[in-house]
């Protein structure tokens, strides 16, 4: 049927990934995982969309984030200066559209730029079964280069997973821990091989109990525009994938053993 739901399971993974909502200018920083806007921007790049056009019936979509591996925060400092010697523009613009010269003059700009490293994310995407696997076939050929919030962070691995016909948060439930082999090691060493493991799960819905700002009304350098949504966040017990796991020991959840504690 054309209404049914499904959920699309994507891996967002890569050495930088930078998820932005409301920074700007010579500061841009990054959330600790994957925002909506970001994720439908990745979708409507694979669709050939341009900047300029409305993100349409990508809006209807739900969006869930399970953390496989948070990665690390990096800042890069640097700075920018014109090749010619001339004082640097201001953000700001006249009538005409131009920008205009800073006041004071400078010649130099301090810009800091925060990207996580090594991070590794299951996304779900729900929405109409066309919709969905529409999205799962541009994603496989995109018409532009697909980069993980900023053109810079591209992705390391094919990104989509696979398709699911359940809930949300049943999809990110079901898929086997996507965390890349060093952290699998590390974990192995320090609590063998169980059959599971707990993950942190950020899902659109609703009734949620927190509220973020990051839906995507324009993706226009010159109209940017967000809404809300509201979320809930909680964990999900999700298989290892280790190939002859240890025998559950019914221990129970060990809060700590994400901090390797």
């Amino acid at each position: 049927m054309a209404d049914q739901k499904r959920v699309l399971i994507l891996r967002l993974a890569g050495p930088l990934q930078s998820w932005g909502d409301q920074s700007r200018f010579n500061r841009r920083e990054t959330r600790p995982e994957p925002t909506k806007s970001g994720v439908l921007g990745l979708l409507a790049a694979a669709q050939g969309r341009r900047r300029e056009d409305a993100p349409g019936e990508l809006l209807d979509l739900a969006l869930g984030v399970r953390v496989d591996q948070a990665g690390t925060l990096l800042r890069d400092y640097h700075t920018v200066s014109d090749y010619r010697g001339r004082p640097l523009p201001q953000a700001a613009v006249n009538a005409k559209g131009v920008q205009k010269p800073t006041s004071p003059v400078k010649y130099t700009h301090v810009t800091q730029r925060y990207y996580l490293q090594d991070a590794v994310f299951v996304v779900g995407v729900a929405g109409t079964a066309d919709l969905v696997d529409s999205l799962a076939a541009a994603l496989r050929r995109p018409a532009f280069p697909l980069a993980l919030g900023r053109r810079s962070c591209p992705p390391t691995h094919p990104i989509v997973l696979g398709l699911h016909t359940g809930t949300l948060n049943d999809a990110l439930r079901d898929q086997d821990w996507q965390a890349g082999l060093a952290a699998r090691r590390e974990f192995q060493r320090r609590h063998g091989r169980p059959p599971h493991i707990d993950l942190p799960v950020t899902i659109e819905t609703p009734d949620g109990d927190d509220v973020v700002h990051d839906v995507p009304l324009s993706f226009s350098l010159r109209d940017r525009a967000f809404t809300s949504r509201r979320v809930a966040h909680s964990w999900v017990s999700a298989p290892t994938g280790f190939s002859d796991p240890d025998e559950p020991t019914g221990a129970g959840h060990d809060p700590f053993a994400l901090l390797g504690w």
